[in-house]
């Protein structure tokens, strides 16, 4: 179905207008479903602090901590809920890729330089700020990432003061950026390694594999191998949410040009059922799970830690400077262009709000310090502070973008 209130905001001559006479590919669907979930999103993480400095506080995180079977709670939300996730952030990069906004090089290369850059920055004012604390470098990926859900919730509430055009550079760069993520997380925070596991693991990949090439469309027995791959990615010490991604790469896509919508492709199916289910249901509970963090003993040693001001200087400070940075130098020299009927500022603006990094942020923070809980919390601090500090001052700019609309980098 298409969705009407972002083909209002595009004019009758822009160039993404075309996009509109056709059905709605699940990037539009996305834009919509997955900024209505960012609002729910935030609603369930401002929950959770609310909980975690009530009376019920003891309460919720002791049902975290309550083990059923071999894991506990919030290991079940963050290793197997979350596993959903990474599948749909899998089926997101594929179709991108091969039948998307992604599908050639011109295509790619204005967020995917933007993600690169959006990538380091941070990394490197995380490292430079912890470079003395050798026991905290394990964190330099926090910072790295970008929440398009919470992204494309605070682009909706703005309206038409942004073009469609930057909605989806950000939807793309974010795209990149998830998969940047699941490349850190599967090389940088795998521990020790089941070998036996992880050949098994392998096994299984190779029947998916099968199906494939065998031309299998239906999808019962993709999810059904889909359950063993994550068993096994699990024991091997691989985080169990890397099987999700893997898991989609093995679905089959029928590119459809000019047909997103492709009732007959099983990747596009399944990645229309799992929208609904990852932005209203998936996401919100992982960020009530997470986010919960006491305000009893917060100041200023806590917020001047090195891990809390690594990340949240790293999201705030780097991303802007790492994305907008990036897209300035590659329009300048000629690698790209800028998004059509896209002012600098609002380019600017859209790169600040890549600072809010909140669900990957604090995925990969619990990696990096699992079982620590005062740096859990420190991470949880950073991640908060500099995620609203990006949402405040990206929303300014965008707010302010009228008066003045024509200022670009270099100008007074």
């Amino acid at each position: 179905m298409r969705p009407p209130d972002l083909a209002r905001l595009v004019p009758a001559d822009h160039p993404l207008r075309r996009h509109f006479r056709r059905p709605a590919s699940a990037l539009r669907a996305f834009l919509d479903t997955g900024s209505a979930g960012g609002v729910i999103l935030m609603g369930a993480a401002l929950l959770a602090i609310v909980i975690a400095n009530s009376p019920l506080a003891p309460a919720y995180f002791g049902a975290l901590k309550t083990y059923l079977g071999p894991l506990s709670l919030l290991h079940w939300i963050n290793d197997a809920l979350m596993s959903l996730f990474f599948l749909l952030v899998g089926l997101e990069i594929k179709r991108e890729f091969l039948d998307g906004q992604l599908r050639t090089w011109p295509d790619r290369a204005l967020p995917g330089i933007a993600a690169l850059g959006g990538m380091a920055v941070p990394a490197i004012i995380y490292v430079a700020i912890n470079s003395g604390s050798p026991s905290t470098l394990r964190g330099w990926a926090i910072p790295s990432a970008t929440d398009i859900a919470f992204a494309l919730g605070v682009i909706r509430l703005l309206g038409a003061r942004v073009p469609i055009s930057l909605a989806i550079f950000l939807t793309a760069l974010a795209i990149l950026d998830d998969l940047g993520a699941v490349v850190i997380i599967a090389v940088f925070y795998t521990e020790t390694l089941n070998v036996y596991a992880l050949l098994a693991a392998v096994f299984v990949v190779s029947l998916l594999r099968t199906l494939n090439t065998s031309d299998c469309r239906t999808l019962v027995p993709y999810l059904g191998l889909g359950a063993v791959l994550w068993v096994f990615v699990l024991l091997s010490g691989v985080h169990a949410t890397v099987a999700g991604v893997v898991l989609a790469l093995t679905i089959p896509l029928r590119q459809s040009p000019g047909r997103p919508d492709d009732a007959t492709s099983p990747l596009h199916r399944l990645e229309h059922a799992l929208h609904p289910w990852c932005a209203f249901v998936v996401l919100p509970i992982f960020g009530f799970a997470n986010a919960g963090v006491s305000l009893a003993g917060l100041s200023w040693a806590t917020m001047l830690h090195p891990v809390t001001l690594g990340i949240a200087l790293g999201l705030f400070v780097g991303k802007q400077i790492g994305v907008f940075g990036a897209v300035y130098l590659a329009v300048r020299i000629g690698l790209a262009q800028l998004p059509p009927h896209a002012t600098w500022l609002q380019t600017y603006g859209v790169a600040t709000l890549c600072g809010i990094g909140f669900t990957m942020s604090l995925f990969i923070g619990l990696l990096a310090f699992d079982n620590q809980p005062q740096i859990e919390a420190n991470v949880k601090v950073g991640v908060l502070v500099g995620s609203l500090m990006s949402v405040f001052v990206g929303v300014v700019v965008l707010l302010g973008r009228r008066r003045i609309a024509t200022w670009e980098p270099g100008q007074n």
